[in-house]
């Protein structure tokens, strides 16, 4: 039989920048060029009171056209994230590229690859996020797909826990999680969601074809809406009293389980 690879497949002329510690922009004339440019911006905090304003409303129309996730808070939390001036708005810049996952799954059936994808719901730890990224890269997970809202911020700390990862591996950021299910079961991926309320265990269930695995934060799990998306419902057998793991390890435990499946049957 052939033997299948599962090392990430990058799109021609795929590149990460290097994360840098100054990804903060603030004030209204520095943010609003940074809306006009094609740089990627994480979020932007915006000061409630700026909404008064025709600038404030702006900006906010700026974000929903770019699909950039926004904030609005009051002017204490803008001051304990910068003590200069910053005129009611702080943007920050990602360290990252954002992919399209309706763009990725295509070119990695054309390049005869099986997908193995990675959706995050309401994983918002930056240190979780970032060593699941590690262990994604090294299990070729080919992408990881994160919601527009309800993320962890991709920043220094996150990259730096990555190990660099991040520099080598899709992240895609979607507004609508429901309609990203729908795309992929439609593209023929198995959908997996890795859940406690399983009633099918991860290391029974076959995964060697194409697949995407769902993991949940540790707070909230899996959203309803999402769960009565997907293919199967998975859990881990336990032995010990505690009776839940680490969103970080847990998705290790299941992405290394579709390594060892794929492996045994190439």
């Amino acid at each position: 039989m052939e033997k299948r690879s599962y090392k990430p497949v990058r799109q021609q002329g795929y590149s990460r920048p290097a994360p840098t510690s100054n990804n903060i922009v603030i004030g209204l004339h520095p943010v609003a060029e940074l809306l006009k440019s094609d740089k990627e911006v994480e979020k932007l905090l915006i000061n409630r009171e700026l909404l008064n304003r025709q600038e404030g409303i702006d900006m906010v129309q700026a974000c929903r056209t770019r699909e950039i996730p926004y904030q609005v808070v009051p002017v204490e939390k803008l001051n304990r994230v910068t003590p200069k001036m910053h005129q009611g708005l702080v943007a920050f810049v990602s360290p990252i590229v954002y992919q399209k996952i309706e763009h990725l799954v295509p070119l990695l059936f054309e390049q005869g690859v099986v997908p193995f994808i990675l959706i995050l719901d309401r994983v918002t730890d930056v240190r979780n996020f970032g060593a699941i990224a590690r262990t994604c890269e090294c299990a070729g997970v080919h992408a990881i797909v994160v919601p527009e809202k309800g993320a962890a911020q991709i920043n220094d700390d996150a990259m730096k826990t990555s190990a660099g990862a991040l520099n080598h591996i899709p992240i895609c950021r979607e507004r609508d999680l429901g309609k990203t299910l729908n795309f992929l079961n439609d593209s023929g991926l198995t959908l997996v969601a890795v859940t406690e309320k399983g009633n099918e265990t991860v290391f029974d269930l076959p995964m060697t074809g194409p697949v995407a695995l769902v993991m949940g934060s540790e707070e909230d799990g899996i959203s309803e809406f999402l769960l009565r998306k997907v293919h199967h419902e998975a859990k881990f057998p336990q032995a010990g009293k505690i009776g839940s793991l680490n969103v970080s390890v847990a998705t290790g435990v299941a992405l290394f389980e579709v390594v060892r499946q794929r492996l045994a049957e190439a």
